[in-house]
């Protein structure tokens, strides 16, 4: 390959134009048309963008816009001396403050962050929620009623009627009413095992409080017992002197405020002792005055006596 072709396959970077790169104070007038005023600093540079097309950098003043750029684009066209205006814009350096990157509502929200009259709208394909139940019973097959006719003689019943229609007891649909069911949507697996997750992490068997707790909150009377496949290990607890008053327990979870903590069971009492050693037995040593008894000799030593 010559060398020729290899300059030709080289992009070639253009030349300044004469009149565009001298044009400094026409860019300059033009930023400072733009910024506020005494907010335009010293000229920087000059970057030709191409063929008469010059953008002349100046500096940005501003407090909140560290190594920012004021770049002014002028040009000219061919053959022509006057130079004109193209664009001002205000542009970042290498080294300037810049925001951080842009993140969804729903990717930096957090709990607490809603407050009264805010909207939190959920995602159509939230893997928290599923489908409820919200259909009517189905005619059994062994019915005499097939299902066209029941569908035809519930229209016709909605004409003349306007009552709202009570679930038959004992029906599915009752029975999905019952247990809450007949929603839109209900929570799925997945939104039942992340609630259990945040809630155990609050106020769970690992917290330091249940760590030093003299019994579970399974055992509590404090405890209100909750309905659903979560009442099996949460419940709320209504002791206001707690700290997890008004939550989400879990049952394995437990405080100081514990309904049986202050029933302290009595000390047992010890036995009598067999051998009284806690009183003096007093022993005289001589007889009372005018008591009946030997006399002891002279004749003894005084170590046969009984003297100490």
């Amino acid at each position: 390959m010559s060398a020729a072709t290899t300059r030709s396959r080289t992009p070639r970077t253009p030349a300044p134009d004469r009149l565009c790169a001298e044009a400094v104070e026409l860019a300059r007038a033009a930023a400072e048309e733009a910024a506020y005023p005494g907010m335009v600093g010293e000229h920087v540079s000059a970057v030709a963008e191409g063929d008469r097309v010059v953008t002349h950098l100046f500096e940005c003043k501003e407090a909140g816009y560290r190594g920012w750029r004021w770049a002014v684009t002028v040009t000219r066209a061919a053959r022509a001396k006057n130079v004109t205006l193209d664009e001002t814009v205000l542009l970042p350096g290498d080294d300037a403050l810049l925001a951080p990157e842009w993140v969804p509502w729903s990717e930096r929200l957090r709990p607490g962050d809603m407050g009264p009259g805010d909207l939190l709208p959920t995602d159509a394909e939230d893997l928290r929620l599923e489908p409820g139940y919200t259909g009517e019973d189905a005619p059994p097959p062994n019915s005499l009623v097939s299902a066209e006719m029941a569908e035809l003689v519930e229209a016709e019943d909605a004409d003349v009627t306007d009552r709202v229609v009570v679930p038959e007891r004992g029906s599915i649909t009752s029975v999905a009413e019952e247990l809450g069911m007949r929603r839109a949507r209900v929570l799925s697996r997945y939104g039942l095992h992340t609630a259990a997750d945040r809630w155990d992490e609050a106020f769970g068997a690992k917290t330091p409080m249940a760590q030093a707790a003299p019994a579970s909150c399974v055992s509590c009377g404090f405890l209100v017992a909750i309905g659903g496949s979560l009442g099996q290990a949460f419940g709320v607890c209504a002791n206001e002197f707690g700290p997890a008053d008004g939550h989400l327990v879990s049952l394995s979870y437990g405080c100081g405020g514990h309904s049986e903590a202050a029933v302290m069971p009595k000390p047992p009492r010890p036995a009598e002792p067999v051998l009284d050693s806690m009183a003096i037995d007093e022993f005289p040593l001589r007889p009372a005055a005018g008591a009946a008894g030997p006399v002891p000799s002279r004749d003894l030593p005084p170590e046969d006596l009984g003297h100490s």
